[in-house]
């Protein structure tokens, strides 16, 4: 069986390799080259440069039009395989192959159709995702499933960390698709619409934090938006990215003030207040300014947890962050550069 290899970035690599060693991959449909760096030179795509190093034939037509298809008829495939091309297949494309044509997708279709599944489940706080093998069809992500295996989440997952185990676990899964189907034993499931659930392209201000939100969602932000846009919010109007953080459970902060809060490298704590948290887990040093419970408020440091600051449900605590202009640090580090009062309120960043 002959196959065409559509993909484009880096997650597709592991897939194009494992396709070409087990199986005839005739060729590589991928997108044009790119422009990029301070010299403006001309960047293949990672899969590009994959199925060169794999001499295979290289397709980067602009469009799928005429005469790609006259391109691509010529290789004679069979099977159109396709992990994040980038582009809506036609039918005028898809009759070329005798097969049809399949798709890895990243998610437990018919969740999360759409060209961001990695970033959405995420943000959703699933406790697993999925990959799925589905025939291509008219509708984006609406085709039959061929394949579909649960993956387990840890909740400590980055939209870059959950690419890199998807990308590796999913080049077993679609060629065992692939070696059904050149065996005649896929079964096509059809999915159910009415459980679908879309999401879309990720913006940039995408990345802007709600203070008012709970900080279990702005926990998930974080995660889901490393390493792009990340979430960004301000200090003193300028940008200010979070890397890492948690949700701190500290239920008096609703009740009218974090008691035994200072910054680090502070003496010791005000009269009144003792230099050692008098409860486990409780940061240590003076009180937080009266009425600045607003969301986006920094309460204080505790050495442990991290910079903590207010949302509009709960308290996040901030264990990693990067200024504008300098290198992402720990809580740590960053405090020995930069002044993060208790009282401050972060804001927009736009």
């Amino acid at each position: 069986m002959k196959i065409l290899f559509a993909g484009t970035p880096e997650i597709a690599v592991p897939s194009l390799k494992a396709a070409a060693e087990e199986f005839d991959v005739v060729g590589v449909l991928t997108a044009p080259d790119k422009v990029s760096g301070r010299g403006r030179s001309l960047t293949p795509s990672p899969v590009k440069a994959a199925a060169e190093e794999l001499g295979l034939n290289v397709l980067q037509p602009e469009r799928l039009g005429a005469e790609a298809r006259s391109l691509t008829a010529d290789l004679g495939a069979d099977l159109l395989v396709v992990f994040a091309y980038g582009r809506i297949f036609g039918p005028k494309y898809l009759s070329l192959f005798p097969l049809g044509g399949i798709n890895m997708h990243p998610s437990a279709l018919p969740k999360y159709r759409g060209p961001s599944p990695i970033t959405a489940v995420l943000l959703a706080g699933d406790a697993e995702t999925a990959l799925t093998v589905q025939r291509i069809s008219r509708e984006m992500d609406a085709g039959d499933i061929i394949r579909q295996t649960p993956f387990p989440l840890n909740g400590t997952e980055t939209s870059a960390s959950l690419t890199e185990a998807v990308a590796q676990a999913a080049a077993g899964e679609l060629t065992a698709a692939i070696r059904d189907i050149e065996e005649g034993k896929a079964v096509d499931v059809p999915q159910e619409d009415a459980a679908a659930v879309y999401c879309r392209l990720v913006k940039k201000e995408d990345g802007i934090v709600d203070w008012t939100l709970p900080a279990v969602r702005i926990e998930r932000m974080i995660r889901a938006y490393t390493p792009w846009p990340r979430a960004v919010t301000t200090h003193k109007g300028a940008p200010l990215a979070l890397l890492e953080a948690s949700p701190a459970d500290f239920t008096d902060a609703a009740a009218g003030g974090v008691s035994g809060i200072a910054e680090i490298g502070s003496e010791p704590a005000a009269a009144g207040h003792s230099s050692r948290s008098e409860t486990p887990g409780k940061p240590i040093g003076g009180e937080a300014p009266a009425g600045a419970l607003l969301p986006g408020t920094v309460l204080g440091v505790d050495k442990s947890r991290g910079i903590l600051i207010q949302t509009g449900e709960g308290i996040l605590a901030v264990t990693r962050l990067q200024a504008a202009g300098r290198k992402p640090l720990d809580f740590r580090s960053f405090l020995n550069g930069i002044a993060l009062d208790a009282g401050t309120i972060l804001g927009e960043y736009r």
